[in-house]
């Protein structure tokens, strides 16, 4: 089993706490990514289930096995906790060629020339490496140098895959074909992931669950799909999505808010009389019909980007941005006609900045 247990981890470097009380729980075969801004504690995370930090307090269980507990002072080494990691950097040898590089972990492990020559092969085939084998790193491109690192993670066959921005480096087009290898090699092993990066593209469409942290804390965890339709809070709201979140603060009583520029029916019943609502750019219907409903907007700015189109609009002091395809025609200086989908709408209370549930969380 390669299910992990995160229990009140902390981890402090001075006066800074890098995290703090972190508490998860990581299923067998799942393939959860760590994101946030830098800073936020991610990687820290990362390297301390890895044994590459040691926390100050809490505990760490991988399967049956507590790896680390500061209670029972246990402390397994990296070498002990049966995983493989890929760093951002690749951590290849430069002197030694492909298939060195990635037989140095069969080697470590004393696995037997004959099994360890039919693991390489395999590897080296699936991932379509096997005429690049007695080539060195200086001659491999990123994307190569990349599937070396994975190849070496791979052939060691370990139940938990730790990977730390292993995309970075490489150019927009090769990280999008290889976040598809890595979720097909990840799915064909069944191996427990836990991937860090700051790239929310990345966590959106790896990933089986996201966590969001922030400040060393986590904000968030859900499956993708959730975590852009109901962000638990403003600021997972506002950092999940491209463009970004419509947050608008709003006063109001009953289920109708304004700020004296626009007035939105929310649908339901707030307790908060001060709020901040949020709306995804696709989430505004905007129309050309000045007698359409909604209110009228001016639009400020028209953003061509492929098969969408983004526009800034205005009314009064207030400015969102709307999604639209790409066959909209839109002008600057045109009046629009905007409303407000209410069953996307998310409603967040303005003091605590949590999302109010209409479900549980309603005026009598």
């Amino acid at each position: 089993m390669a299910k992990i247990s995160i229990r009140n981890l902390t981890k402090r470097y001075g006066d800074m706490t890098a995290l703090n009380t972190v508490s998860l729980e990581i299923d067998n075969g799942e393939f959860l990514v760590l994101l946030g801004p830098s800073g936020c504690g991610k990687t820290t995370l990362l390297r301390c289930l890895a044994g590459l930090e040691t926390p100050d307090e809490g505990e760490i269980i991988i399967g049956d096995e507590v790896i680390y507990s500061s209670e029972q002072k246990i402390m397994q080494p990296p070498g002990k906790r049966n995983l493989g990691m890929v760093f951002q950097s690749y951590a290849l040898w430069p002197h030694m060629t492909v298939r060195d590089n990635v037989k140095f972990g069969l080697d470590v492990l004393k696995t037997p020339k004959a099994a360890s020559d039919r693991q390489l092969d395999e590897v080296l085939t699936k991932l379509g490496m096997d005429h690049l084998s007695e080539r060195y790193p200086s001659e491999l491109s990123g994307g190569q140098q990349q599937r070396v690192a994975l190849a070496r993670l791979l052939a060691t066959k370990p139940p938990i895959f730790l990977m730390d921005e292993p995309l970075s480096n490489l150019d927009a087009r090769l990280r999008m074909d290889m976040r598809v290898e890595l979720k097909r090699f990840q799915s064909e092993a069944g191996a427990t992931t836990v991937y860090v990066t700051h790239d929310q593209t990345e966590a959106m469409t790896m990933s089986t669950r996201v966590v969001v942290m922030k400040n060393g804390e986590i904000q968030q965890v859900s499956p993708p799909g959730e975590l852009y339709k109901q962000p638990q809070n403003t600021f997972v709201a506002d950092f999940i999505g491209m463009p970004r979140i419509n947050l608008v603060e709003l006063q109001g009583k009953g289920q109708v808010f304004s700020n004296g520029d626009i007035t939105v029916d929310v649908g339901w019943h707030p307790k908060a009389k001060n709020v901040v609502l949020g709306s995804r750019p696709e989430d505004l219907t905007i129309s050309p019909d000045l007698n359409a409903v909604g209110e009228t907007y001016t639009v400020m700015a028209v953003l061509p980007n492929g098969p969408e189109t983004i526009i800034q609009l205005q009314k009064g002091k207030t400015v969102v941005i709307g999604r639209v395809g790409h066959d909209s025609i839109f002008e600057s200086g045109q009046e629009v006609r905007v409303a407000y989908t209410q069953a996307a709408l998310n409603v967040y209370d303005a003091d605590t900045q949590a999302l109010i549930s209409p479900h549980n969380n309603v005026q009598n």
